[in-house]
């Protein structure tokens, strides 16, 4: 059965903002095994919520130090990513990549990383929408786009680049 997104778009105020900072080298990015929080199970890429008065930047540095003890150098702003759960929570993703950093990846309570090859990301094991933009962010390319869930399936979806190139689609 379909379901329509349950989401005006211009009337979206996200209740969080969050960030996801991708470690891209030698063909490899750094992800996660999700061990709590939103998302709790899924690989994705390190981040987490801002907190009052941090910047984007801050938020990313912080973030991926708690999580896997990691500082990135110059995080880059590859684009914006707006989300909304049919359980009415909204949260604004800002999407960030670093050719390096310092430290070494360690496990901690939030988050068990590991390295793998651009061409075997693990996209069964993460978000639904990761697939859709994650290649193009990780190739140089910036993002702006809207999804809608229910739990973990994605309802519909609006995913624009620098480029012009646009996806979108709806169950």
């Amino acid at each position: 059965m379909q379901k329509e997104c349950p989401i005006d778009w211009t009337e979206y105020t996200p209740q969080d903002q969050a960030v996801l900072c991708f470690l891209v080298r030698d063909g490899r990015v750094l992800l996660i095994h999700k061990k709590r929080g939103l998302g709790a199970g899924k690989v994705n890429g390190p981040g987490g919520k801002r907190e009052a008065g941090e910047s984007l930047v801050l938020t990313a540095t912080r973030e991926l130090y708690e999580e896997v003890g990691i500082i990135p150098e110059n995080p880059d702003h590859r684009g914006t990513l707006r989300f909304a759960f049919s359980d009415g929570y909204n949260l604004e993703v800002h999407i960030f990549t670093a050719p390096s950093w310092s430290g070494e990846p360690v496990e901690t309570a939030e988050a068990i990383p590991f390295w793998v090859r651009l061409e075997n990301i693990p996209f069964d094991r993460m978000w639904e929408d990761d697939i859709h933009w994650l290649p193009a962010v990780l190739a140089g390319r910036r993002v702006d786009g809207e999804m809608c869930f229910d739990g973990d399936r994605m309802l519909c979806w609006d995913i624009r680049w620098s480029d012009g190139t646009r996806i979108s689609g709806k169950r």
